[in-house]
């Protein structure tokens, strides 16, 4: 963990049309303690899928049926004072760096500086090619992209010009309110994930279990290459005790418990254990 800071808890989940809304999940997050409220997002799913998701042979149900998730979070900022509010994780290669800018730098505002921008590149090629995405190119796509909407958040007039991102000095308000912006966290943990932390990242957000099998090492590593305290987010956690104490012994910052999407009244009652283990 990054020197003299406590652990928190979040969660990670995906709010959909027929689960628990957001603003009744931010609410009963804040109430129960709860640092953070992480949230995935996909524009769409294919009706013809080629790439294997990472998580098993079948899709699940909640992949298909996401709300965007900057209204979700603008929703749940209304009626909470205190509850970060993150992607977990923005297909930015998806996204137009310019409206992504204004997106994230509103909700900063309207939740008065709790945004927490995760970034990732995505696992489905069919999903990123219906945005005129090459899978082959999204890496570099990502890096400017995230390169370019930091110029939005902090230039008065701003320009970027590379090999995907190109606009002449524009005027894009409003800024955040967080300084010097909202932090980027990037997900992922493949082997050239930490350049990118390292280069354009705030943080390290990877998801538990995937390629997170020497953690330790991997966040030791990350903090003596980066020459700085990176902060490290772990996403999808099992909420087991052991877990809690495994991953805070690896110097892992901030823990976000796997939500699964279900209804209010048992999304309230899996909180109430989660909260147990805060």
């Amino acid at each position: 963990m990054t020197e003299g800071a406590a652990m928190e808890f979040g969660v990670s989940t995906f709010v959909t049309d027929d689960g628990i809304g957001p603003v009744a999940l931010g609410r009963a997050l804040e109430e129960r303690g709860f640092s953070s409220l992480f949230l995935a997002e996909h524009t769409h799913i294919p009706a013809k899928r080629e790439s294997p998701w990472p998580g098993g042979a079948e899709l699940p149900r909640h992949y298909y049926r996401t709300y965007d998730p900057f209204v979700a979070l603008s929703a749940a900022a209304a009626v909470t004072e205190r509850l970060r509010l993150g992607t977990g994780i923005a297909l930015v290669v998806q996204r137009d760096p310019i409206i992504l800018a204004k997106e994230v730098a509103s909700l900063d505002r309207v939740s008065g500086g709790r945004a927490v921008l995760g970034v990732g590149a995505g696992w489905n090629r069919e999903e990123m090619r219906n945005h005129g995405t090459d899978p082959k190119t999204r890496m570099r796509l990502l890096r400017e992209r995230v390169l370019a909407v930091k110029e939005l958040w902090t230039k008065d007039q701003a320009e970027f010009h590379g090999e995907f991102v190109d606009f002449d000095p524009v005027f894009s308000y409003p800024k955040p309110v967080q300084e010097p912006h909202p932090p980027v966290m990037i997900g992922g943990s493949g082997p050239t994930t930490f350049d990118r932390v390292i280069e354009f990242g705030d943080g390290w957000m990877p998801i538990h279990g995937r390629g997170t099998a020497d953690l330790a090492g991997q966040i030791t590593g990350l903090r003596e290459r980066a020459g700085r305290p990176v902060p490290v987010t772990l996403f999808a956690v099992v909420p087991k005790p052991e877990i809690i104490a495994e991953l805070e012994a690896a110097g892992v910052d901030e823990v976000l418990f796997n939500l699964p999407t279900e209804t209010e009244a048992d999304t309230l009652r899996r909180l109430d254990s989660m909260a147990a283990l805060l």
